[in-house]
């Protein structure tokens, strides 16, 4: 995650949101903090991020229902 660009910013925020928030975030909780944390991000930038996260990161997120993410190493079972 280069974190010079825009989105290697962005994704790095996002990473940084679920470490805080173990039990997950919702698709809206996730664009309304990043925003919040950073004015002046275009949204659709933001929101394009949060809609690849799962398939840029497999790795590392997950989503458990619809709407939700969730880090992996929070997986129970």
């Amino acid at each position: 995650m280069n974190q010079s660009t825009v989105t290697g910013h962005i994704y790095a925020r996002i990473f940084e949101l679920l470490e805080q928030n173990p039990e997950g975030l919702r698709w809206s909780e996730l664009l309304t903090k990043i925003k919040a944390s950073d004015p002046s991000l275009h949204p659709k930038t933001v929101n394009g991020c949060v809609w690849k996260l799962v398939e840029k990161y497999p790795d590392k997120v997950y989503k458990p229902s619809k709407g939700l993410f969730r880090l992996l190493k929070y997986r129970s079972g």
